[in-house]
């Protein structure tokens, strides 16, 4: 922790078709076109394992969200009651964090091209972590 706050630095961003939150996909099952996982050079050693046909999680800041939303209608429906934002996948909330759980399609040096990515191109990338079956240790 600094004087300030937490540092997060990115270790990769989003390379996608998807350039707008108005026409993307509310969730990547919902027809994400395939995109990159584009890694910074000094984190290769930390993906090295991650193969094809592995389901990852990828934890993103969604940095054009809003910070000031605490409550919202669930997918934007004005029909629907407002719900407390922490029970509802919004991207819009005081730490944005997005929460993706897609499957590596390819690995290119320090890129994987993956699938069910609903990310706007050039979201900064925290983390990845694997999904794990029941019963699996890592």
């Amino acid at each position: 922790m600094t004087e300030t706050g937490y540092v997060v630095e990115p270790i990769g961003w989003i390379e996608s078709p998807l350039v707008d939150d108005a026409t993307a996909p509310l969730q990547g099952d919902e027809g994400a076109p395939e995109a990159w996982l584009v890694f910074e050079p000094q984190v290769s050693e930390g993906i090295r394992d991650l193969r094809a046909g592995t389901e990852i999680l990828v934890l993103t800041w969604l940095d054009r969200a809003r910070r000031d939303v605490l409550a919202v209608h669930p997918r934007g429906d004005l029909n629907r009651p407002r719900q407390g934002v922490f029970s509802t996948r919004s991207p819009h909330r005081p730490n944005p964090i997005g929460l993706h759980r897609v499957e590596i399609v390819s690995v290119e040096g320090t890129r994987m091209r993956v699938r069910n990515l609903e990310a706007l191109n050039g979201t900064p990338v925290l983390d990845v972590k694997p999904v794990l079956d029941p019963g699996t240790e890592r």
